[in-house]
């Protein structure tokens, strides 16, 4: 179906803007009247075979972050909160957004609210920005007007997931920056360093030191293999991130002896925040656990949250579902099982969520002790080897000038 760009004027007066499809430019006119918009300008969409933009969205790049979704939420909490004109609170908050694609989103949104859709059916036709987890709780929300507890909660969810993403990748930022650098430097010195020296090697003959040795072999390996080397690393790394999108990329990474603990105790934490205010929401427990597993994000994690779930929905208590998940330790089991008892279950797996963030914090920090020591004897080795590759020929040179001169 074509697609039309729109301008015009909401009932209220305000400018509005946006695209929406029709089968002609009467039609779509006509539908912005049914949505209360007096039309000012409506054109049809030229549909070039491939816009850069689309090939960002393709490529996932150019998406909000999770600061701009928190961001959203919060703005939209506020205008519910203070029972502002809902449409044109959020006309608002789209005009004052920075960030391109989900102010283009929201423009979408506002338009087909316009219709009389409701805000969860609206927010649904963007699911590369709002995930269904997301959508979920404010379908539930608004069918029991909650909206606002819902929206605050949200808003403090992504909060907490982004601290726990965030704790994970500045512990690792500091190996990788040590790890680019050394390859970095090695590259430079077999590249530009090494064969000036190679002809004054070359004097030694046979006498060559060892260091010596790999470090000419691997200048010239470089020299002939440059390229094929640089496009195999990248193809290489390429295929390592796009293995670990698949299933069983997703399992190899928690078998990793530290990291996979890391990825296990983040999914784990994400997980039961999930169901935590899930549940307070309001969703039921089936439906919220099947959403929960859809977006785990892991496929082993997923796996036991569809266990879970099948545990429930055959009459098991939670408890006994945790527990036969083999995925938690006791005293995660036993906060459950008094969450249980006493009615307050959302709370209790906040705690645990809480728990789990507490103990991937410090499984982070014991993770920085220990590669810190390994990268300083890295780097020193590699530091040792360079030096004695360089400065050995040299020191055979100038004994063998001193011995020819006695």
């Amino acid at each position: 179906m074509p697609v039309f760009s729109y301008k015009g004027r909401a009932a209220d007066g305000d400018r509005v803007g946006g695209r929406l499809e029709a089968d002609n430019a009467s039609a779509a006119a006509q539908s912005l009247i049914r949505a209360g918009i007096v039309p000012i300008d409506v054109e049809p969409v030229v549909v070039r075979a491939l816009e850069l933009k689309e090939l960002q969205r393709a490529l996932g790049l150019g998406l909000p972050s999770i600061e701009d979704l928190v961001l959203f939420t919060r703005q939209l909490h506020t205008v519910v909160k203070a029972g502002l004109p809902f449409l044109s609170g959020l006309r608002g908050i789209a005009a004052s957004t920075q960030q391109p694609v989900l102010r283009e989103a929201l423009s979408d949104i506002v338009m087909h609210l316009h219709t009389g859709r409701e805000l969860s059916e609206c927010l649904s036709r963007h699911p590369e920005i709002f995930p269904e987890l997301y959508v979920q709780v404010v379908r539930v929300g608004e069918s029991t007007g909650t909206l606002e507890r819902s929206l605050a909660e949200l808003a403090q969810y992504l909060q907490e997931d982004k601290i726990v993403k965030d704790a994970i990748s500045s512990a690792l930022r500091y190996p990788m920056m040590v790890v680019i650098a050394i390859a970095l430097a090695i590259g430079i010195i077999t590249t530009f360093v090494i064969p000036r020296f190679a002809p004054l090697f070359e004097i030694l003959g046979d006498d060559i030191p060892l260091p010596t040795l790999i470090l000419l072999g691997a200048s010239t390996f470089a020299a002939e293999n440059g390229m094929a080397v640089i496009a195999t690393l990248a193809l290489t790394i390429f295929g390592l991130n796009r293995y670990a999108q698949t299933q069983p990329g997703r399992r190899f990474k928690l078998r990793l002896p530290v990291v996979g603990t890391l990825v296990l105790q983040g999914s784990i934490a994400r997980v039961l925040r999930s169901l935590s205010i899930s549940l307070n929401a309001g969703l039921p427990m089936i439906e919220a656990l099947s959403t929960i597993a859809r977006t785990a994000g892991n496929a082993i994690v997923a796996e036991k949250v569809l266990m879970i779930r099948d545990a429930v929905e055959r009459g098991d208590s939670m408890q006994r579902a945790l527990a036969a998940a083999e995925l938690f330790p006791p005293l995660v089991l036993q906060m459950v099982s008094t969450g249980e008892e006493t009615g307050a279950m959302p709370e209790m797996l906040a705690e645990v969520a809480d728990y789990y963030q507490r103990e991937t914090s410090n499984s982070l920090k014991n993770l920085t002790a220990m590669i810190e020591p390994l990268l300083v004897i890295a780097v020193g080795g590699i530091v040792l080897i360079l030096a004695l590759g360089v400065f050995l020929p040299m020191w055979n040179m100038i004994s063998k000038v001193g011995g020819a001169a006695a």
